[in-house]
Protein backbone atom coordinates (compact mmCIF):
# COMPACT_ATOMS: atom_id res chain seq x y z
CA UNK A 1 0.00 0.00 0.00
CA UNK A 2 1.54 3.84 -0.71
CA UNK A 3 1.67 6.54 1.23
CA UNK A 4 -0.19 8.67 -1.29
CA UNK A 5 -3.15 5.70 -1.07
CA UNK A 6 -2.51 5.56 2.93
CA UNK A 7 -2.85 9.87 3.06
CA UNK A 8 -6.24 9.45 1.28
CA UNK A 9 -9.46 9.96 3.08
CA UNK A 10 -8.30 11.73 5.76
CA UNK A 11 -9.92 10.66 9.33
CA UNK A 12 -13.03 12.61 8.60
CA UNK A 13 -13.53 11.30 5.05
CA UNK A 14 -12.41 13.93 3.04
CA UNK A 15 -10.16 13.79 -0.29
CA UNK A 16 -8.80 17.47 -0.19
CA UNK A 17 -12.04 19.24 0.13
CA UNK A 18 -14.23 16.52 -1.35
CA UNK A 19 -16.03 13.42 1.06
CA UNK A 20 -16.65 13.95 4.37
CA UNK A 21 -20.59 13.18 6.18
CA UNK A 22 -22.82 15.59 5.16
CA UNK A 23 -25.55 13.56 7.27
CA UNK A 24 -27.27 14.10 10.70
CA UNK A 25 -25.22 13.04 13.66
CA UNK A 26 -27.56 9.78 15.05
CA UNK A 27 -26.07 8.73 11.46
CA UNK A 28 -22.70 9.78 11.80
CA UNK A 29 -22.15 7.53 14.75
CA UNK A 30 -23.36 4.54 12.63
CA UNK A 31 -21.02 5.64 9.93
CA UNK A 32 -17.97 5.93 12.05
CA UNK A 33 -19.13 1.90 13.72
CA UNK A 34 -19.05 0.71 10.01
CA UNK A 35 -15.53 2.38 9.45
CA UNK A 36 -14.48 1.18 12.98
CA UNK A 37 -15.55 -2.12 12.26
CA UNK A 38 -13.80 -2.33 8.24
CA UNK A 39 -10.52 -0.87 10.18
CA UNK A 40 -10.70 -3.91 12.75
CA UNK A 41 -12.05 -6.85 10.72
CA UNK A 42 -9.61 -5.76 7.34
CA UNK A 43 -6.52 -6.60 9.10
CA UNK A 44 -7.77 -9.78 10.22
CA UNK A 45 -6.13 -12.99 8.59
CA UNK A 46 -9.37 -14.96 8.81
CA UNK A 47 -10.74 -11.75 6.75
CA UNK A 48 -8.49 -11.58 4.12
CA UNK A 49 -8.16 -15.45 3.78
CA UNK A 50 -12.16 -16.15 3.47
CA UNK A 51 -12.46 -13.15 1.12
CA UNK A 52 -9.14 -14.33 -1.17
CA UNK A 53 -10.42 -18.08 -1.24
CA UNK A 54 -13.75 -16.19 -2.58
CA UNK A 55 -11.88 -14.06 -4.73
CA UNK A 56 -10.54 -17.05 -6.27
CA UNK A 57 -12.49 -19.77 -6.52
CA UNK A 58 -16.03 -18.35 -6.37
CA UNK A 59 -15.39 -14.84 -8.37
CA UNK A 60 -12.62 -15.88 -10.47
CA UNK A 61 -9.53 -13.92 -10.08
CA UNK A 62 -7.60 -12.87 -11.15
CA UNK A 63 -8.84 -11.50 -14.51
CA UNK A 64 -6.50 -12.26 -17.47
CA UNK A 65 -5.30 -8.78 -19.58
CA UNK A 66 -6.11 -9.41 -22.97
CA UNK A 67 -4.30 -7.47 -26.35
CA UNK A 68 -7.03 -6.78 -28.03
CA UNK A 69 -5.65 -7.26 -31.75
CA UNK A 70 -8.27 -6.68 -34.17
CA UNK A 71 -9.31 -3.68 -32.72
CA UNK A 72 -6.32 -2.28 -32.20
CA UNK A 73 -5.53 -2.43 -36.25
CA UNK A 74 -9.00 -1.10 -36.76
CA UNK A 75 -7.91 2.05 -34.48
CA UNK A 76 -4.88 2.54 -35.42
CA UNK A 77 -1.46 3.11 -33.45
CA UNK A 78 -1.33 2.50 -29.91
CA UNK A 79 -2.15 -1.13 -28.71
CA UNK A 80 -5.02 -1.29 -26.62
CA UNK A 81 -5.05 -4.18 -23.70
CA UNK A 82 -8.35 -4.97 -21.77
CA UNK A 83 -8.70 -5.84 -17.84
CA UNK A 84 -11.38 -8.92 -18.33
CA UNK A 85 -13.83 -7.46 -15.23
CA UNK A 86 -16.43 -9.22 -17.57
CA UNK A 87 -15.12 -12.10 -16.93
CA UNK A 88 -16.21 -12.79 -13.07
CA UNK A 89 -18.87 -14.48 -11.87
CA UNK A 90 -22.00 -11.78 -12.19
CA UNK A 91 -20.24 -10.41 -15.35
CA UNK A 92 -18.84 -7.26 -13.86
CA UNK A 93 -16.17 -5.79 -11.13
CA UNK A 94 -19.07 -5.09 -8.99
CA UNK A 95 -19.17 -8.27 -7.17
CA UNK A 96 -15.60 -7.51 -5.89
CA UNK A 97 -16.96 -4.79 -3.69
CA UNK A 98 -20.50 -6.75 -3.14
CA UNK A 99 -18.31 -9.82 -1.62
CA UNK A 100 -16.74 -7.87 0.97
CA UNK A 101 -19.50 -5.71 1.34
CA UNK A 102 -21.91 -8.89 2.59
CA UNK A 103 -18.78 -10.43 4.41
CA UNK A 104 -18.12 -6.85 6.76
CA UNK A 105 -22.00 -7.10 7.30
CA UNK A 106 -22.52 -10.58 8.27
CA UNK A 107 -19.00 -9.68 10.84
CA UNK A 108 -20.96 -7.09 12.03
CA UNK A 109 -24.35 -8.80 13.32
CA UNK A 110 -26.51 -7.01 10.12
CA UNK A 111 -29.77 -8.67 9.33
CA UNK A 112 -30.20 -7.12 6.32
CA UNK A 113 -28.56 -5.67 3.43
CA UNK A 114 -29.89 -3.00 1.30
CA UNK A 115 -28.64 -0.96 -1.90
CA UNK A 116 -29.19 0.69 -4.95
CA UNK A 117 -28.93 -0.19 -8.78
CA UNK A 118 -28.96 1.34 -11.98
CA UNK A 119 -27.74 -1.05 -14.44
CA UNK A 120 -28.36 -4.13 -12.17
CA UNK A 121 -25.01 -4.97 -11.81
CA UNK A 122 -24.36 -3.66 -8.71
CA UNK A 123 -27.97 -5.66 -7.61
CA UNK A 124 -27.20 -8.59 -9.50
CA UNK A 125 -23.70 -8.97 -7.22
CA UNK A 126 -25.17 -7.98 -3.88
CA UNK A 127 -27.61 -10.53 -4.56
CA UNK A 128 -25.23 -13.18 -5.65
CA UNK A 129 -22.92 -12.35 -2.39
CA UNK A 130 -25.91 -12.39 -0.05
CA UNK A 131 -27.05 -15.63 -1.13
CA UNK A 132 -23.48 -16.78 -0.48
CA UNK A 133 -23.75 -15.85 3.14
CA UNK A 134 -27.12 -16.41 3.72
CA UNK A 135 -28.23 -12.85 4.13
CA UNK A 136 -31.42 -11.30 3.37
CA UNK A 137 -30.99 -8.19 0.60
CA UNK A 138 -33.22 -5.74 -0.37
CA UNK A 139 -32.53 -3.62 -3.90
CA UNK A 140 -33.92 -0.34 -5.18
CA UNK A 141 -33.91 0.14 -8.91
CA UNK A 142 -35.53 3.03 -10.53
CA UNK A 143 -38.57 1.66 -13.24
CA UNK A 144 -36.93 3.09 -16.12
CA UNK A 145 -33.56 0.78 -15.29
CA UNK A 146 -36.16 -1.82 -14.89
CA UNK A 147 -37.63 -2.04 -18.21
CA UNK A 148 -34.19 -1.36 -19.67
CA UNK A 149 -31.95 -4.00 -17.88
CA UNK A 150 -34.58 -6.97 -17.83
CA UNK A 151 -32.24 -9.78 -17.57
CA UNK A 152 -30.50 -8.07 -14.47
CA UNK A 153 -33.90 -7.80 -12.74
CA UNK A 154 -34.66 -11.52 -13.50
CA UNK A 155 -31.32 -12.71 -12.41
CA UNK A 156 -32.19 -10.47 -8.78
CA UNK A 157 -35.06 -12.24 -8.60
CA UNK A 158 -33.76 -15.82 -9.39
CA UNK A 159 -31.48 -15.07 -6.44
CA UNK A 160 -34.38 -14.19 -3.90
CA UNK A 161 -33.48 -10.74 -3.21
CA UNK A 162 -36.62 -8.42 -2.72
CA UNK A 163 -36.60 -6.03 -5.79
CA UNK A 164 -38.58 -2.25 -5.37
CA UNK A 165 -39.54 -0.74 -8.34
CA UNK A 166 -38.80 3.20 -7.69
CA UNK A 167 -41.76 5.38 -9.85
CA UNK A 168 -40.47 8.77 -8.24
CA UNK A 169 -38.57 11.61 -9.74
CA UNK A 170 -36.63 10.18 -13.04
CA UNK A 171 -37.27 6.82 -12.16
CA UNK A 172 -33.22 6.01 -12.63
CA UNK A 173 -30.24 5.65 -10.00
CA UNK A 174 -29.84 8.97 -7.66
CA UNK A 175 -33.57 8.22 -7.36
CA UNK A 176 -33.25 4.63 -6.44
CA UNK A 177 -30.69 5.96 -3.84
CA UNK A 178 -33.16 8.21 -1.82
CA UNK A 179 -35.21 5.58 -1.99
CA UNK A 180 -32.72 2.31 -0.23
CA UNK A 181 -31.55 5.17 2.15
CA UNK A 182 -34.95 5.87 3.40
CA UNK A 183 -35.79 2.01 3.80
CA UNK A 184 -32.12 2.11 5.31
CA UNK A 185 -33.17 5.23 8.15
CA UNK A 186 -35.72 2.72 9.59
CA UNK A 187 -32.97 0.76 11.45
CA UNK A 188 -29.66 1.39 10.40
CA UNK A 189 -28.48 -0.47 13.19
CA UNK A 190 -29.88 -3.94 12.37
CA UNK A 191 -29.68 -2.79 8.27
CA UNK A 192 -26.02 -2.38 6.08
CA UNK A 193 -26.64 -0.30 3.54
CA UNK A 194 -24.37 -1.98 0.78
CA UNK A 195 -23.35 1.36 -1.53
CA UNK A 196 -22.76 0.57 -4.90
CA UNK A 197 -19.90 2.75 -5.54
CA UNK A 198 -17.34 5.11 -4.62
CA UNK A 199 -20.00 7.64 -3.17
CA UNK A 200 -22.17 8.13 -0.11
CA UNK A 201 -20.79 9.16 3.32
CA UNK A 202 -17.35 8.30 4.50
CA UNK A 203 -15.99 5.28 5.06
CA UNK A 204 -18.04 4.04 1.90
CA UNK A 205 -15.73 5.93 -0.61
CA UNK A 206 -12.94 4.11 1.07
CA UNK A 207 -14.25 0.98 1.56
CA UNK A 208 -15.84 0.07 -1.65
CA UNK A 209 -12.23 1.65 -3.22
CA UNK A 210 -9.94 -0.68 -1.04
CA UNK A 211 -12.15 -3.94 -2.06
CA UNK A 212 -12.19 -2.65 -6.08
CA UNK A 213 -8.06 -2.06 -5.97
CA UNK A 214 -7.56 -5.61 -6.69
CA UNK A 215 -8.27 -4.95 -10.48
CA UNK A 216 -5.36 -2.70 -10.40
CA UNK A 217 -2.81 -4.49 -8.18
CA UNK A 218 -3.50 -7.72 -10.50
CA UNK A 219 -3.46 -5.74 -13.65
CA UNK A 220 0.07 -3.82 -12.75
CA UNK A 221 1.60 -7.32 -12.18
CA UNK A 222 0.14 -8.67 -15.24
CA UNK A 223 1.10 -5.76 -17.81
CA UNK A 224 4.48 -6.21 -16.32
CA UNK A 225 5.20 -9.72 -16.82
CA UNK A 226 3.46 -9.35 -20.33
CA UNK A 227 4.99 -6.09 -21.39
CA UNK A 228 8.35 -5.78 -18.97
CA UNK A 229 6.95 -2.21 -18.39
CA UNK A 230 3.94 -0.35 -17.24
CA UNK A 231 0.91 0.82 -19.36
CA UNK A 232 1.13 4.17 -20.68
CA UNK A 233 -2.23 5.30 -20.52
CA UNK A 234 -5.38 3.54 -18.21
CA UNK A 235 -9.07 4.20 -19.20
CA UNK A 236 -11.83 3.70 -17.14
CA UNK A 237 -15.83 4.72 -17.44
CA UNK A 238 -16.67 6.91 -14.62
CA UNK A 239 -20.06 6.88 -13.38
CA UNK A 240 -19.84 6.79 -8.96
CA UNK A 241 -16.53 5.38 -10.58
CA UNK A 242 -15.87 2.20 -8.55
CA UNK A 243 -14.22 0.30 -11.20
CA UNK A 244 -11.80 3.37 -12.38
CA UNK A 245 -10.67 3.69 -8.82
CA UNK A 246 -10.26 0.10 -9.10
CA UNK A 247 -7.91 0.22 -11.90
CA UNK A 248 -6.46 3.43 -10.97
CA UNK A 249 -5.38 3.31 -7.29
CA UNK A 250 -2.30 0.56 -7.59
CA UNK A 251 -1.01 3.40 -10.31
CA UNK A 252 -1.44 6.94 -8.23
CA UNK A 253 2.17 7.06 -7.34
CA UNK A 254 3.46 6.08 -11.18
CA UNK A 255 3.91 9.63 -12.64
CA UNK A 256 4.79 7.74 -16.27
CA UNK A 257 1.24 6.39 -16.32
CA UNK A 258 -1.24 8.33 -17.52
CA UNK A 259 -5.02 8.21 -16.08
CA UNK A 260 -8.48 9.08 -17.93
CA UNK A 261 -11.89 8.38 -16.62
CA UNK A 262 -14.09 8.71 -19.13
CA UNK A 263 -18.16 10.07 -18.68
CA UNK A 264 -21.09 9.73 -20.41
CA UNK A 265 -22.25 12.78 -23.07
CA UNK A 266 -25.09 11.38 -23.79
CA UNK A 267 -26.97 13.34 -26.41
CA UNK A 268 -24.54 16.16 -26.06
CA UNK A 269 -22.72 18.15 -23.50
CA UNK A 270 -24.60 21.04 -24.59
CA UNK A 271 -27.88 19.26 -23.99
CA UNK A 272 -29.12 18.61 -20.46
CA UNK A 273 -29.40 14.77 -21.50
CA UNK A 274 -25.67 13.78 -20.45
CA UNK A 275 -24.45 12.78 -16.93
CA UNK A 276 -20.96 14.61 -17.53
CA UNK A 277 -20.31 15.47 -13.93
CA UNK A 278 -16.56 15.87 -13.69
CA UNK A 279 -16.96 17.85 -17.18
CA UNK A 280 -19.79 20.09 -16.36
CA UNK A 281 -20.57 19.97 -12.24
CA UNK A 282 -19.52 22.20 -9.85
CA UNK A 283 -19.06 21.68 -6.27
CA UNK A 284 -22.05 20.72 -3.55
CA UNK A 285 -23.41 17.99 -1.19
CA UNK A 286 -25.45 14.45 -2.58
CA UNK A 287 -25.97 11.46 -0.73
CA UNK A 288 -24.31 12.17 2.17
CA UNK A 289 -20.75 13.90 0.80
CA UNK A 290 -19.09 16.58 -0.88
CA UNK A 291 -18.44 15.99 -4.73
CA UNK A 292 -18.76 17.68 -8.44
CA UNK A 293 -22.09 17.39 -8.96
CA UNK A 294 -24.79 18.71 -11.87
CA UNK A 295 -27.33 20.79 -9.82
CA UNK A 296 -29.40 23.77 -10.64
CA UNK A 297 -28.72 27.23 -8.66
CA UNK A 298 -30.39 26.64 -5.46
CA UNK A 299 -28.11 22.96 -5.28
CA UNK A 300 -30.81 20.43 -6.19
CA UNK A 301 -29.62 17.73 -8.22
CA UNK A 302 -30.64 18.42 -11.97
CA UNK A 303 -31.75 15.49 -14.15
CA UNK A 304 -29.37 13.01 -16.05
CA UNK A 305 -29.30 10.74 -18.60
CA UNK A 306 -26.81 8.07 -20.15
CA UNK A 307 -27.83 5.28 -22.57
CA UNK A 308 -25.70 3.21 -19.86
CA UNK A 309 -28.51 3.28 -16.56
CA UNK A 310 -24.82 2.24 -14.69
CA UNK A 311 -23.46 6.03 -15.29
CA UNK A 312 -26.79 8.26 -14.72
CA UNK A 313 -25.68 9.61 -12.21
CA UNK A 314 -25.61 13.55 -10.86
CA UNK A 315 -22.65 12.92 -8.30
CA UNK A 316 -19.54 11.28 -8.28
CA UNK A 317 -16.77 9.56 -5.98
CA UNK A 318 -14.95 12.35 -4.08
CA UNK A 319 -11.82 10.60 -4.79
CA UNK A 320 -12.44 11.21 -8.12
CA UNK A 321 -13.15 15.09 -7.62
CA UNK A 322 -9.94 15.17 -6.06
CA UNK A 323 -7.46 13.26 -8.65
CA UNK A 324 -9.40 16.09 -11.13
CA UNK A 325 -8.51 18.97 -9.13
CA UNK A 326 -4.98 17.92 -8.84
CA UNK A 327 -4.78 17.00 -12.21
CA UNK A 328 -3.64 13.46 -12.13
CA UNK A 329 -6.28 11.84 -14.22
CA UNK A 330 -7.90 13.72 -17.39
CA UNK A 331 -11.67 13.15 -17.33
CA UNK A 332 -13.54 13.12 -21.22
CA UNK A 333 -17.14 12.44 -22.07
CA UNK A 334 -18.03 10.38 -25.04
CA UNK A 335 -21.45 10.41 -26.32
CA UNK A 336 -24.32 7.92 -27.17
CA UNK A 337 -23.19 7.71 -30.83
CA UNK A 338 -19.83 7.25 -29.67
CA UNK A 339 -20.62 4.46 -26.96
CA UNK A 340 -22.79 2.32 -29.25
CA UNK A 341 -19.99 2.43 -32.26
CA UNK A 342 -17.77 1.09 -29.50
CA UNK A 343 -20.11 -1.42 -28.51
CA UNK A 344 -20.57 -3.10 -32.01
CA UNK A 345 -16.96 -2.32 -32.98
CA UNK A 346 -15.72 -4.71 -30.07
CA UNK A 347 -18.47 -7.25 -30.41
CA UNK A 348 -17.68 -7.75 -34.19
CA UNK A 349 -13.56 -7.22 -34.11
CA UNK A 350 -12.90 -9.70 -30.81
CA UNK A 351 -16.07 -11.48 -30.03
CA UNK A 352 -16.82 -9.63 -27.06
CA UNK A 353 -19.83 -7.83 -26.14
CA UNK A 354 -19.73 -5.03 -23.66
CA UNK A 355 -21.70 -3.52 -20.87
CA UNK A 356 -22.05 0.03 -22.59
CA UNK A 357 -21.15 1.18 -19.62
CA UNK A 358 -17.75 0.06 -20.07
CA UNK A 359 -17.94 0.61 -24.06
CA UNK A 360 -17.75 4.24 -23.21
CA UNK A 361 -14.29 3.61 -22.14
CA UNK A 362 -13.49 1.15 -25.32
CA UNK A 363 -14.76 4.62 -27.47
CA UNK A 364 -12.36 6.85 -26.15
CA UNK A 365 -9.44 4.52 -26.15
CA UNK A 366 -9.91 4.17 -30.18
CA UNK A 367 -10.11 7.88 -30.42
CA UNK A 368 -6.22 8.60 -28.78
CA UNK A 369 -5.00 5.56 -29.86
CA UNK A 370 -4.98 6.51 -33.50
CA UNK A 371 -2.93 9.11 -32.51
CA UNK A 372 -0.42 7.41 -30.29
CA UNK A 373 2.59 5.72 -31.99
CA UNK A 374 2.52 1.39 -32.13
CA UNK A 375 5.04 1.17 -29.17
CA UNK A 376 2.88 2.76 -26.84
CA UNK A 377 0.02 1.11 -24.92
CA UNK A 378 -3.65 1.93 -23.45
CA UNK A 379 -5.01 -0.39 -20.65
CA UNK A 380 -9.19 -0.13 -21.15
CA UNK A 381 -10.61 -1.67 -17.83
CA UNK A 382 -13.32 -3.81 -19.39
CA UNK A 383 -15.65 -3.45 -16.08
CA UNK A 384 -18.76 -5.49 -17.47
CA UNK A 385 -20.25 -7.68 -20.02
CA UNK A 386 -23.26 -6.87 -22.48
CA UNK A 387 -25.51 -9.76 -21.53
CA UNK A 388 -28.19 -6.90 -19.96
CA UNK A 389 -27.67 -4.51 -22.80
CA UNK A 390 -28.08 -6.64 -25.34
CA UNK A 391 -31.67 -6.21 -25.81
CA UNK A 392 -31.46 -3.29 -25.54
CA UNK A 393 -29.26 -2.58 -28.18
CA UNK A 394 -30.53 -4.64 -30.76
CA UNK A 395 -33.98 -2.82 -31.06
CA UNK A 396 -32.25 0.80 -30.04
CA UNK A 397 -30.38 -0.19 -33.78
CA UNK A 398 -33.31 -2.04 -35.40
CA UNK A 399 -30.52 -5.27 -35.85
Amino acid sequence: MTETRLAMPDEQGYFGEYGGQIIPPPLIAIMNEIDAAYKEVIQTEAFQKELQELYTDYVGRPSPIYFARRLTEHAGGARIFLKREDLNHTGAHKINHCIGEALLAKHMGKTKVLAETGAGQHGVALATACALLGIECEIHMGEIDIEKEHPNVTKMKILGCKLVAVSRGTKTLKDAVDSAFEEYLKDPVNYFYAIGSVVGPHPFPKIVRDFQSIVGREAREQFLAKENKLPDVLMACVGGGSNAMGLFTAFIDDESVKMIGVEPAGKGLDTDQHAATLTLGTKGAIHGFECYNLQDKEGNPLPVYSIASGLDYPGVGPQHCYLKDIKRVEYEAIDDKECLDAFMQLSRLEGIIPALESAHAIAHAMKIAKDMSPDKTILVNLSGRGDKDADFVADYLSL
